[in-house]
């Protein structure tokens, strides 16, 4: 088994790829496997959504465990990992960066991030004009004179609220490291962006929303939704 150099990367984005959909399949079973608790605790919890879906996804990854690097992580993330991903070819150190959105179904097809949360660059046509925003992620992370290659995804909580919360589906999608710009956001007409939920005139830090339908129709297996018990899942390819 060789662990490359996260560097190696640059002139092999298939292998990026691969090691983004690898991370997406692992956090995707720990959710599957957790999603009747994750029902549960949905209905029982009184703390604002958000909170609740970070504790979720914090204990359903957790309890599934994965292979870490004693290495600390910062950012505005909920949960935060150095960790190996091993391939059967190979295995690369990585900063495994994933962060939680809870919201009622109807506003599900989006998430809203911050620019910090991002190591791509954000193009996209915003109040009529093209901008170019650079996410504040590094695509190669370095600690300690030590190379992870930076892995990001989002966790969407769907849910209707009555009587109670009702967790209706989970949403699980892989971000593309910014290595991967030209693949999925190369210029301001070609975007997996629409615009976010913040306000310049306040000081507000710039915000977008990632579309899930975009991110799809470049890789389906990029956005995959797990329904609740009793509804089967399958791996969107």
């Amino acid at each position: 088994m060789t662990t490359i150099d996260p560097h190696a990367l640059l002139d092999d984005l298939n292998r990026i790829e691969e090691i983004e959909k690898a991370s997406l399949r692992m956090v995707v079973q720990a959710l599957y496997d957790y999603r009747q608790d994750a029902a549960l605790i949905f209905d029982a919890e009184s703390d604002q959504v958000a909170d609740v879906g970070e504790d979720i996804t914090r204990e359903a990854l957790d309890r599934l465990g994965n292979s870490r690097v004693h290495q600390r992580l910062f950012g505005k993330v909920d949960y935060k990992r150095a960790c190996y991903l091993f391939h059967p070819d190979f295995a690369v150190k990585q900063a495994l960066f994933i962060d939680s959105k809870a919201e009622k179904v109807s506003g599900a097809g989006t998430a809203t991030l911050q620019i910090s949360q991002l190591s791509m660059i954000v193009k996209q046509i915003r109040a009529g004009e093209a901008i170019s925003i650079p996410g504040k992620l590094p695509q190669i992370l370095t600690l300690n004179h030590d190379h992870f290659l930076t892995t990001t995804i989002f966790v969407k909580y769907a849910y209707e609220e009555s009587e109670k919360r009702d967790l209706r589906y989970i949403i699980v999608a892989a971000l593309p490291n910014g290595l991967l710009q030209a693949r999925y956001n190369p210029h301001e007409h070609d975007t997996i962006w629409l615009a976010g939920r913040n306000a310049p005139s306040l000081g507000e830090e710039f915000r977008v929303r990632l579309h899930f339908e975009r991110l799809k129709q470049k890789a389906t297996w990029r956005v995959q939704r797990i329904p609740m018990q009793p509804q089967a899942y399958a791996w969107h390819e």
